[in-house]
């Protein structure tokens, strides 16, 4: 029994020793707590919702009847109209400040000069062309309505506030404790370790309930932040959303002693580092849907630990999913967990 008691007190000191060290890095700090609200902020400022753009579009000036299509097209709020010469228009166009060249014709015809492999430019063919159809008489056989629906949910903030979340645990969880262990082992602190009665588990889990202890404050002020300042909503259980966090930086953590079980520098771990993340950070659908990418590759990237991490944190925030719904994606953290700590011990060197 003393022998236990003894070892749970070591493992106690080392995990607040572990505290200690972080809280006087005011840049771990920053990185972990501030980075994250900045860059909500930044996004969520930048993709807010905004009314409906205008289609900008130029007319002709040396056309026939250019005037009269051109007071035809400004009568309509979804189109932004200007007169230009045929040196202008052109101009206009090829540094986008127009998406669409208008030029009318005799006899009621008239043609379009836009780039089609711009999606604003065949948006905006297709309304220049609906409000000159109609202008011209043009009714339409099928009498339609807009029903506007805007629910919290839908947003661009909503969608990358988890995605987020998950980018930070794995940043803060990789780097944090990676660099910490090389950074030591660096600095021959390690190799003293080895005339102690330390055990490699303890050391190592030390790092982790650190990580674990820090995470509850991190998506606590995350997660406070992005309901409080975009109203961001939780649709699902709060207890099931704090599981896949806590499986998440089990996962980055053991992901970050493994990296750092045999470096001995920091240039070198700091390389493995952005080895192992940079693929996630772009594949993981943290800023855009993974689902961009193509089939054949989406088993890959369905099977990295990021993706299931923002599928988790997606599905019960934004989709309201339980447990059953998130089981798939939380098997694979823990997977990606029990396979990289168990490699981390048997790997792990003092020296």
């Amino acid at each position: 029994m003393s022998g236990t008691y003894a070892a749970r007190s070591a493992l106690a000191q080392l995990t607040l020793t572990r505290f200690r060290e972080f809280l006087r890095e005011p840049e771990a700090v920053f990185w972990t707590f501030v980075f994250p609200i900045l860059l909500a902020t930044g996004l969520g400022i930048a993709f807010r919702s905004r009314p409906p753009d205008t289609a900008k579009v130029a007319v002709l000036a040396s056309a026939p009847n250019a005037e009269r299509v051109r007071a035809a097209l400004a009568a309509d709020k979804a189109v932004s109209v200007q007169l230009l010469d045929d040196t202008a228009a052109a101009t206009a166009l090829r540094i986008g400040t127009v998406a669409v060249v208008l030029v009318p014709g005799d006899s009621g015809t008239a043609s379009y000069r836009y780039d089609d492999a711009r999606a604003e430019a065949r948006t905006a063919r297709a309304i220049v062309d609906r409000v000159l159809q109609q202008a011209s008489g043009r009714k339409d056989a099928v009498v339609v309505r807009d029903e506007y629906v805007r629910e919290r949910g839908s947003r661009y903030i909503d969608f990358v506030l988890p995605g987020l979340l998950a980018m930070n645990l794995m940043g803060s969880s990789i780097w944090g404790i990676g660099y910490s262990i090389v950074d030591a082992r660096r600095k021959k602190l390690l190799k003293r370790f080895v005339a102690t009665p330390m055990r490699r588990p303890h050391y190592l889990l030390s790092f982790l309930l650190m990580r674990l202890a820090l995470m509850v404050v991190e998506v606590t002020v995350i997660l406070s932040f992005g309901v409080l300042a975009f109203g961001v909503p939780m649709r699902g259980s709060l207890v099931v959303f704090l599981t896949a966090c806590l499986l998440a930086v089990l996962c980055f953590g053991g992901i970050g002693l493994l990296i750092a079980a045999r470096a001995k520098t920091v240039e070198g771990a700091s390389g493995w580092m952005n080895l192992v993340m940079m693929p996630m950070w772009v594949a993981s659908g943290v800023f855009f849907s993974s689902s961009n990418f193509p089939a054949r590759v989406q088993p890959v990237i369905q099977a990295m630990p990021l993706t299931a991490v923002v599928n988790a944190l997606r599905g019960v925030m934004l989709q309201g999913q339980g447990w059953s719904g998130v089981a798939g994606d939380m098997a694979i953290i823990a997977v990606w967990f029990t396979v990289s700590f168990t490699l981390a011990v048997r790997f792990f060197r003092w020296r």
